[in-house]
């Protein structure tokens, strides 16, 4: 059950958390499109490549987490990483980096279907365009630019996530060790130094919203590499054509957004999460 509970949360989790938010995606999605978002499709299709999320965020958020709790715990019981901030550095970025051997394919076509790159608003339909032009190549397109973006991205969120579990913890005992509040083993026996659902959920959309306004211009070199078709382009060359073609100011398109949209997704994917590995943990 120790390995099945963070495969199945993860899994909850991601389904609940893109479902949920898709439209706001496509909204950020055709902001940061070159030519804007009028140009790429309005509100016109606006659920246009939830396919391709629906097949992807469950695996995606599963392996993620199943490597983050695994990571994790090992390091700690080895006395390898002992201070919280590296532990979960260390853990969620190479969890991130695993996970995104199957988010990035699924990205590339969920982002092309939003802004009609294909000329299709059909999932199925993106990704036969993409194999024929591109080869299955073309779905890791933006591969490199999307590490660029979620290693900075977990590296912030989920060290804050792990510390305001702490102060939310604290917050409800009074004067909870910070050891025992989280990163420690013992805390795996002891619920009450965990924190709940409801803290996990809003620790994590306060999280969530500061690592996204961060790396909102790491998020607008992505989506500009995902979109562009033939030559491939590099992540230096992408942003410097950003920055003279159309200004600095464009590297944080779709910022309100992103903030808004990643604030709640983090409230439902944290706080799922972590009410989903309650309720496993609640019927061993």
């Amino acid at each position: 059950m120790e390995t099945f509970q963070p495969l199945i949360s993860g899994a909850f989790a991601g389904l609940a958390v893109d479902l949920s938010l898709f439209p706001l995606d496509t909204i950020k999605t055709r902001l940061q499109a070159s030519g804007g978002f009028a140009r790429n499709g309005g509100f016109k299709g606006i659920y246009a490549g939830m396919g391709s999320i629906a097949a992807g965020s469950a695996p995606g958020a599963a392996i993620f987490f199943l490597s983050y709790e695994t990571i994790r715990r090992q390091l700690n019981a080895d006395g390898q990483v002992q201070h919280p901030t590296l532990l979960a550095v260390t853990s969620s970025s190479i969890a991130e980096s695993l996970a995104c051997i199957v988010r990035v394919p699924t990205e590339v076509v969920k982002q092309r279907t939003q802004a009609s790159v294909s000329g299709t608003h059909s999932s199925f339909g993106t990704l036969r365009a993409i194999l024929a032009s591109d080869g299955l190549h073309g779905l890791y397109r933006g591969f490199l630019a999307t590490l660029a973006r979620e290693i900075p991205f977990v590296c912030i969120q989920f060290p804050l996530w792990e510390y305001f579990k702490v102060l939310a913890v604290r917050e409800r005992l009074g004067s909870t060790p910070h050891e025992l509040a989280v990163g420690d083993a013992r805390s795996q026996d002891s619920p009450q130094y965990r924190a709940n659902a409801g803290e996990a959920a809003i620790c994590g959309a306060a999280a969530g919203s500061i690592a996204a306004a961060l790396t909102t211009p790491l998020d607008v070199i992505k989506t500009r590499m995902m979109l562009s078709s033939g030559e491939r382009r590099s992540w230096l060359l992408t942003a410097s054509t950003i920055a003279k073609q159309e200004g600095i100011k464009s590297f944080f398109r779709g910022i309100v957004p992103r903030v808004f949209w990643i604030s709640i997704g983090g409230f439902i994917f944290l706080g799922g999460y972590s009410f989903a590995s309650d309720t496993l943990s609640s019927l061993q």
